[in-house]
């Protein structure tokens, strides 16, 4: 970038999945795009998190590109559900493919995007103070990419090693013989902590809220299996499309109530799914989401494994969560209740005996001390908008966006914001985003995008943005939809719960085919709720 900002028809922030295919569409259609990373390579999530067994929770043949029938064909998954050094292999072919990396600007932070009323564009800053100009920008940062620490008394006075596993050495870590902490047992948590415990020598694990996992029955792909979906890859594609996560179909959800099974066949349907592994177990009812006493014979299900698997009754019945099992992300894991059966890993209840301060050599809980050589931050993210909220976003009349979303993020689709013109959110709060498989939701905000920016071209309209009236109007609708759930009755990131001070509000619509066929109206009725101009 120079000291005076030079245009472009399309800036984009991020260099993720999200991030690649937008430059791909936007070069495709002739636009002057720019996309602009603060990593010093492509992958988004799978650049950053490279903790010890980080692996994506959808399995590999449906968490891919659908948009090259080539690419599709020509790329081979090695497990059912990849590693993240194989999806960020993966990530880096698609760059080298579509020669993309030659309008990527990497180690570079965005640090500002005001929108100058006058000139009808965005001005875009970076860390090194230098600024583009962009007549439409993307924001394609993902939605678990900022990653939060919690402040915890004393921790910039431990002598030892810290870490985050969404912020994980590239060059790798040696825990071999060493006494490690790790605080947090969601996703990031669940995966590393049986890895980690191959290597300490004592494990502490710091745990203030149990989570539900179930295993993943990982191993290597079946080249039969993958030949067969490759032969008619479009039709898996399809019917994804149609389920209300975007993946999964090939063991749909069953249409029947949990109640209305008897004991028996209950009981069988959740063993077949457990023993399949992976996310599908909550598709063993269709109410599972939706009434509380259903959604108890599933919880109860699984707290009966963990008591099964965890030698130490009362191990077992700390690690036993007791919230609606699926209203915080469901995990899958390999070995991770297993692990517990380990004579050096143990288990501390922050319920119970709250953390104190670290201290230069350890944790300190209310029951004492842990002595401790490094300390991993199992701790998350600001989910779905702290990466936009860091950067200082300023639309019309200078509003900038954290404040507009002080209350709560208010979008429309989740894709534009009222006093926002030409900025669009991929993924954004108020889409189906982290309930889906996240590269669908990718796909089919870029493509809409894409459709749209063509439309103003071909219409000459410069400028699109969401009226104040349909925002509000779709908040109430995601609001309302997701009442009628069982996702918010826990404190989880869906809901900001885990970020202090941040006003909790679910921010991801269930359900993805009935989204996608309103956005597709929303076009067809000439991007109706959108004031073009």
């Amino acid at each position: 970038m120079t000291e005076s900002p030079r245009p472009f028809d399309m800036v984009i922030v991020g260099a993720g999945f999200a991030g690649m295919y937008m430059l791909h569409r936007a070069r495709g259609m002739g636009l002057d795009a720019l996309v602009i990373e603060a990593g010093t390579g492509v992958g988004g999530t799978w650049f950053w998190n490279r903790y010890p067994g980080a692996r994506c929770d959808v399995e590999s043949m449906e968490y891919s590109y659908s948009f090259d029938d080539d690419l599709q064909q020509e790329w081979e998954w090695s497990e059912r559900y990849a590693g993240q050094p194989e999806i960020l292999r993966y990530a880096e072919h698609v760059a080298d493919r579509f020669d993309l990396r030659s309008g990527i600007r990497f180690d570079t932070r965005v640090t500002a995007a005001h929108w100058d009323e006058g000139a009808g564009r965005w001005t875009v800053r970076a860390d090194a103070g230098d600024a583009v100009s962009a007549q439409h920008l993307v924001m394609a940062t993902g939605c678990l990419s900022a990653a939060m620490t919690p402040a915890i008394p004393g921790a910039e006075r431990f002598a030892g090693d810290t870490f985050h596993t969404g912020r994980w050495p590239h060059e790798g870590v040696d825990l071999t013989g060493r006494r490690v902490g790790v605080i947090g047992t969601g996703s990031s948590g669940i995966q590393s902590i049986p890895v980690i415990a191959e290597e300490a020598s004592e494990l502490v694990v710091f745990q203030r809220t149990p989570a539900y996992t179930v295993p993943a029955r990982n191993g290597p792909l079946d080249p039969a299996e993958a030949e067969a979906i490759k032969a008619d890859y479009g039709k898996l594609r399809a019917a994804d499309r149609l389920m209300p996560t975007a993946f999964g179909s090939r063991v749909p959800r069953r249409d029947e109530g949990a109640l209305q099974a008897d004991d028996d066949d209950r009981l069988a349907e959740y063993e077949a799914r457990w023993d399949r592994g992976g996310f599908t177990f909550l598709g063993s009812f269709n109410d599972l989401l939706l009434d509380p006493a259903a959604n108890e014979t599933a919880a109860e299900f699984v707290r009966g494994k963990i008591r099964g698997v965890v030698q130490d009754p009362e191990v077992a019945e700390r690690l036993a969560p007791s919230q609606v099992i699926g209203c915080k992300r469901l995990c899958i894991d390999t070995g991770y209740y297993e692990t517990f059966n380990r004579p050096h890993v143990s288990l501390v209840d922050l319920r119970e005996t709250p953390i104190e301060g670290i201290t230069p050599t350890g944790i300190g809980t209310t029951a004492g001390h842990h002595d401790l050589d490094a300390i991993v931050f199992a701790t998350g993210f600001d989910a779905m908008t702290g990466a936009l909220a860091r950067i200082d976003i300023r639309g019309r009349d200078g509003v900038a966006l954290r404040d507009a979303w002080a209350a709560g993020p208010h979008t429309y689709l989740g894709l534009g914001v009222s006093g926002f013109p030409n900025l669009f959110t991929i993924t954004g709060p108020g889409s189906p985003s982290v309930l889906t498989n996240m590269i669908v939701s990718i796909e089919h905000h870029v493509d809409w995008i894409s459709d749209c920016v063509a439309h103003l071209r071909a219409h000459g309209h410069r400028t699109i943005e969401a009226t104040f009236d349909a925002q509000e109007e779709w908040v109430d609708f995601v609001n309302s939809v997701a009442g009628l759930t069982l996702f918010p009755t826990c404190n989880s990131w869906y809901l900001g719960a885990n970020v202090p001070g941040k006003t909790r509000v679910f921010m991801p619509l269930p359900g993805f085919p009935t989204y996608a066929e309103t956005c597709a109206q929303v076009a067809a009725d000439g991007y109706r709720g959108f004031a073009l101009g």
